[in-house]
């Protein structure tokens, strides 16, 4: 029986007991009472024991939720740190990132211009070339109008101008 249960069971026995008259006593069986008190005497330390046993279980599974709770907090400022130190990584990458596409830029702007600068003086001597050729092919053309009109130049046929 729980102690509780004998400490009602021995308040229920007072209560029902024979009271003496013109006072505040009470008729008690003497043995029926002390029975009840030594079996509360019996019950009473394992109960304690119990109890005790229950709060040190108590105790225990607190102190393990406690350090399982600094394990996650302390894990979760490693994880912080590390996403904090990937994020510098990520950004400086970027930042390192830009600097190479803007010097690649300006590296390919100085070749264009370069290449334009090498066309242009290319195609430049080119249409100094064809302007000589075209004016060394006029003055070829002007001399054979000119020998055609004062008639001395025939052509022979061995002396045919080549098929192009």
């Amino acid at each position: 029986m729980d102690p509780l249960d004998r400490i009602d069971e021995m308040i229920a026995l007072v209560e029902g007991a024979r009271s003496v008259p013109m006072s505040r006593n009470c008729i008690v069986d003497r043995g029926e009472m002390i029975a009840s008190l030594e079996q509360l005497r019996v019950e009473l330390p394992a109960e304690l024991r119990r109890a005790g046993a229950l709060l040190e279980e108590r105790d225990k599974i607190i102190d393990a939720g406690q350090r399982e709770a600094e394990r996650i907090i302390s894990e979760g400022e490693a994880e912080h740190a590390r996403l904090v130190s990937i994020n510098e990584i990520v950004v400086s990458a970027e930042h390192e990132a830009a600097r190479i596409i803007a010097e690649a830029r300006t590296e390919a702007q100085r070749l264009r211009d370069e290449v334009d600068d090498y066309v242009d003086t290319a195609l430049a001597n080119f249409e100094q070339l064809l302007t000589r050729s075209l004016a060394s092919i006029e003055r070829g053309r002007d001399k054979m109008h000119a020998l055609r009109e004062i008639g001395s130049f025939q052509v022979e046929e061995d002396e045919r101008p080549l098929p192009f």
